[in-house]
Formats: C-alpha cells, structure tokens, sequence
C-alpha cells in the first residue's frame, strides 16, 4: 500500500509515533506510576545526571527527550559510537552559550554512552559538577561494569524493563488510529490475534514492533492487513541474546541454577533461549560440565562423563543432533542426586594452598628415585597402602609436618556421596584407633586426627 505524497512524513514510523508526554508512554510503570521516582524527576524541573540501563526500544531516548521537554532545558544528543572528545567539547559550549543567552540548562543525552573509554567519560566529569550539564546516559549494558564509578557517583541508575505484551500491543492499537502520525489515515486494520503475534515477536521491544507493523502496512493489499503478511514479516524472530553482555550471564545464570535446583524443564527452556538467541553450543557443553563437577560432583560421577560425551557430541556432529546431546546431559544433571562437597573442598583447600605458603613435603612423602635421596631419607618410613590391612595404613599423616590436618571433604547424605561417607567414616574410626594403640605403647599423638 503505498503512502508516498506530496508532504508525507517519511520517517520511520517508530520516531513519528515517539511518546510526547508521559501520559503517551507505555511501560515500565516501576519508574513512571505516579509517585515514583523517575516520574518525580521528570516532573520536578529540577532534572538531575541520570543513566537509563535496559534492552533496545524500552523507551531510553524518548524518557530523555522528556526530561528536556518537562523542565524547559535545551537537549543535545551524542552518539558514543560516532563523537569523540572533540564532541563533548563542542556540546559542552553550546551548554555554556544557552545558559548565558536563554537562561535555560541543556540535557546531554549520550546514546550507547558504554562505548566510550575511560578518557571520554571523564570529560564529562567537570561540566556535570558545576552543572553546565545535566547527563543523561543511555546504555544496553551493565553500567557498574561499563561506567567508570567517577561517573556513576554523579548519576542516577534507572533500570528499565523489556515491554510486556500488553503494552506493545496498545502501541500497535494506538499507531494504527493515529491519524496525524501513525498509520490512521490509511484506515488499516489488523486482527486481534494478529496484533498479539507482532507484539510477542517484537520481543519487548517497541521500536522492533513499531518497524514490523509499518512494513506490513507496505505489505498489505486492502484495508486490513492479513495473516500471511504478518506471518512474513514476523518469520525468523530472534529473541534478545547479547552472546556475552548481560542477557547472556544472565541466562546462563538461569540454567545453571535450574540443574542446581533439580527443575529439568526450566533448565531445558533456558537452553532452548540461548540456542535459539544464537549462542555457541559448545559455550553451554562447557558450562555443562563444570556444572556436573560443581553441582552433581560425587553424588553421582556418571554426570561427568555424560556431560563430557554431550560436549564431544557437539563437537563431532554439530548442530542441530549435537544440541539434543547437550539437552540429554542437561535433563541428566537437573534429575541427579547433587552434591557440591567436591566444590567446596576445592575452594577450601586452594586457600589453604595460597594462605599457607611453601610448606615442605614431609620426607616419609618424597620420592626417592636416587641413592643420595634414599640416603637423605626420602621415602623412609614410608607405609605401603596395599601392604596395609584394608589396603588402608591407618594413622598415616599425609599434610606437612608443620600443618594441622584438615578435613576438607564433607560427603553429603544424597547419592553415590551416602556410600563414600559411610567409607570415610570407616577409616577415620580406623584412624583413631590407631591413634589410641600408639597410645596405649607410649608413642605421642601428634598424629591423631583433627576434625
């Protein structure tokens, strides 16, 4: 349908229907309900540096340009992947030459503001101090990881969300009527079950869902725009995946902790949301398996190896059969008796490694290959286990002679782990009453046992 003409508005439609108040803007009523904070802020014409931190087409730019348009100031835009220093320079006595003509301050609103490096960003430092500025960021990542703390003293985090369904879909009501800037004049109309199906795959994005609705518009024959024309432009959705901002952690954060939880079908359908987002699955096999020595451990060592042989799967067969391998392994994992002792011990014993400095190995524990080692010792007093009653040579001490014994493994009482805790019980007991036979013939007890 074409809606070229003399005077048209040939801008996207996602930036003609842009919000121009805040009664127009959909979302993140955490921030913009009456009462609350942002809203206050926005409404107060006493702006102050604000950073806004959430997904592409939540609305970062328009709530700035709000700002501007709320307290009367003057709204400079900088992208972070175009501008420089030189830019900044140049905003800031523009700032300068606004308050001293018009009396009015400027908002500096600087777009994808994680592009810039540490220099850059403490440009800014000065101008936002004595107030030449007021700054406002926008940024699709974590900004206590991408901001420098000079900066973030200085500014407001709001956290924004992806849109609800809900609203995206009154967004696309609201284009679709609006005569002056949408798509009201064409007198289109779409059904509402089609509206749903462009909202679900703009993914909590208005923007995206915006962009779709206007290139069915383009699509469409007639006044209604029908389901083969939605369908094509909403085949090939792709859900929100950074491969390696926060999104990403945070999904690999999801499924981890859902094996770890014992949840197979929410482990299953955060695996499903990073293949489909696109990440490597040989990322997620190796995350896999990690999760089976930290999360499954002993209690069940078949976890491992089916962890091992899903990564070798992906490796040899690739996608998509690799994938099914990894799954398997996942569904195995959240099912199995879990234990984190092995994890535990692990860390336990590195800080006793890094806190305790270059300890000597004792000489009963040295290897003796040579005649001169054997004659210094090495190796003697030795006790062969296998020569030992239970194959076990009890009281032995295998710490340095200066170090306590420590006791960093503690089995739990799920899976294979009951069976080694029963084992280890044994010959602790073994332990002590060895310990109470040196004893009982006059030899110390250096050697007994130190929970």
């Amino acid at each position: 349908m074409s809606r070229t003409g003399g005077g048209a508005d040939t801008r996207p439609l996602a930036e003609r229907m842009r919000p121009r108040s805040l009664e127009e803007f959909f979302g993140q009523s955490h921030l913009l309900a009456p009462g609350k904070p942002l809203r206050r802020a926005i409404e107060s014409d006493r702006p102050h540096s604000m950073i806004f931190w959430g997904p592409p087409g939540t609305g970062k730019t328009t709530l700035a340009r709000l700002l501007a348009a709320y307290s009367g100031a003057r709204f400079l835009k900088l992208s972070a992947v175009l501008s420089g220093v030189k830019d900044i320079r140049e905003a800031v006595r523009e700032a300068r030459k606004a308050r001293a003509e018009e009396g009015c301050g400027t908002i500096l609103f600087i777009d994808e503001v994680h592009r810039f490096n540490k220099a850059q960003q403490d440009a800014f430092l000065p101008h936002v101090e004595e107030g030449t500025v007021i700054f406002v960021g926008a940024t699709t990542e974590n900004p206590s990881f991408e901001l420098n703390n000079a900066l973030l003293s200085r500014a407001r985090v709001y956290l924004l969300k992806a849109l609800g369904s809900e609203d995206l879909e009154r967004i696309i009501e609201l284009a679709l009527v609006d005569r002056e800037r949408g798509l009201g004049f064409l007198g289109l109309s779409l059904a509402p079950d089609l509206c749903t199906l462009m909202a679900h795959a703009a993914d909590g994005d208005a923007r995206r869902a915006l962009n779709l609705l206007d290139l069915a518009a383009d699509l469409a024959d007639g006044t209604e725009i029908a389901t083969h024309v939605v369908e094509e432009v909403t085949a090939g959705h792709v859900g929100r995946f950074d491969k390696g901002g926060d999104i990403f952690y945070d999904q690999m954060s999801a499924l981890h902790k859902s094996v770890r939880g014992s949840a197979p079908d929410a482990a299953l359908y955060w695996l499903a949301r990073m293949i489909d987002g696109g990440c490597d699955p040989l990322y997620v096999a190796r995350r896999v398996v990690r999760m089976a020595s930290e999360d499954i451990g002993n209690g069940d060592p078949r976890a491992l190896r089916l962890a091992l042989d899903a990564w070798e799967a992906q490796e040899r067969l690739g996608s998509p059969e690799g994938e099914l391998a990894i799954a398997q392994a996942v569904v195995y994992l959240s099912c199995a008796a879990k234990s984190n002792a092995v994890y535990a011990a692990w860390k336990a014993a590195m800080e006793d490694a890094r806190g305790s400095g270059s300890l000597e190995v004792p000489a009963h524990l040295r290897n003796a290959p040579t005649r001169l080692m054997k004659e210094l010792g090495h190796g003697m007093h030795y006790r062969y286990a296998h020569d030992e009653p239970e194959a076990y040579a009890a009281g032995e001490k295998y710490f340095p002679d200066t170090m306590e014994p420590r006791r960093y493994y503690a089995p739990v009482d799920r899976g294979l782990e009951i069976r080694i805790r029963e084992k280890l019980a044994h010959l602790r007991a073994l332990d002590r009453a060895a310990a109470m036979a040196r004893q009982g013939q006059g030899v110390g007890s250096a050697d007994e046992e130190v929970d």
